[in-house]
């Protein structure tokens, strides 16, 4: 500050004032709200890791942890890459392609597409020419499971269809990749454009989330406080059953696509505020 009185005196100061101001801002807006739940992480700022049940690819840990058998990974594949799903016997497989192409057991994979392999199918290839990005979900199996054949799905071979049908919600629309009736394992991706409202609202199950593209703000209701963060593209949360979220400061700065996924039956309900619903 010194050295910029003595140059251009209070003109010099008023710029360096707004300067340090800039920066602070800049500084303040990397870092995440804290929650105590994983919520407001981007896997860009995650450490590389490498797995031994898929050698030679990336890895970003999303959930679980990185000597766990299950786990949630967003995976990158170099080019020429030639291995299999790294499945156990006692795993189920779920993959969506974020970039790039992926052979799956001779089936062409482009961005949007997803694939579920049930517990079992430990023989199934995956290959990429000129390198992929996936999203990688290694499941327990689970017995009541209905669905015990590969499924591939995805952007190209479903429909948006409005989240509800309360006036409330326009703007919000899903697309269904897997829902098994049995274990009421469901995955699916949420489209939110900018002029949607969001209700306060919780699931009654776990739910893990992944933005595939877009700038979201997002609120996460603790004790009693809404608690209010930043997702840019590759946002990743955990959030638990029961945890109260949404609001009226949430909002889609742009079109914003979520991966999102339970493994478990879970319904969701409606909150009148940042509290639990009754």
């Amino acid at each position: 500050m010194r050295k910029c009185l003595s140059k251009n005196g209070f003109s010099a100061m008023r710029a360096c004032l707004l300067m340090a101001s800039a920066l602070c801002l800049a500084a303040c807006a990397t870092i995440a709200p804290n929650v105590p739940y994983p919520a407001f992480i981007q896997a860009d700022d995650l450490p590389d890791t490498f797995l031994a049940g898929l050698p030679g690819a990336r890895a970003k840990q999303l959930g679980g942890d990185a000597q766990s058998a299950r786990s949630s990974i967003r995976l990158l594949l170099p080019a020429n890459w030639d291995f299999g799903t790294g499945a156990a016997p006692d795993k189920s497989v779920e993959i969506f392609v974020l970039q790039g192409e992926v052979e799956l057991a001779g089936v062409t994979l482009r961005p949007g597409a997803y694939a579920y392999i049930p517990a079992g199918y430990m023989g199934a290839s995956l290959r990429t020419r000129n390198g992929a990005e996936l999203l990688y979900f290694l499941n327990d199996a689970n017995e009541r499971e209905i669905i015990q054949t590969p499924l591939i799905t995805g952007i190209e071979s479903s429909r948006w269809q409005p989240l509800s049908d309360d006036p409330m919600e326009l703007g919000v629309s899903e697309m269904e990749l897997r829902s098994d009736p049995g274990s009421g394992a469901r995955t699916w991706l949420l489209k939110v454009e900018p002029a949607a409202v969001q209700r306060w609202q919780a699931y009654s199950a776990e739910v893990e989330g992944y933005l595939i593209s877009g700038d979201y703000q997002h609120s996460e209701c603790i004790d009693g406080e809404p608690v209010t963060g930043n997702y840019l593209t590759s946002g990743y949360f955990l959030r638990p059953a029961g945890a109260v979220n949404g609001g009226p400061e949430t909002l889609s700065r742009v079109t914003s696509i979520w991966f999102l996924r339970r493994l478990g039956a879970g319904e969701r309900q409606l909150a009148d505020g940042c509290t639990r619903p009754e």
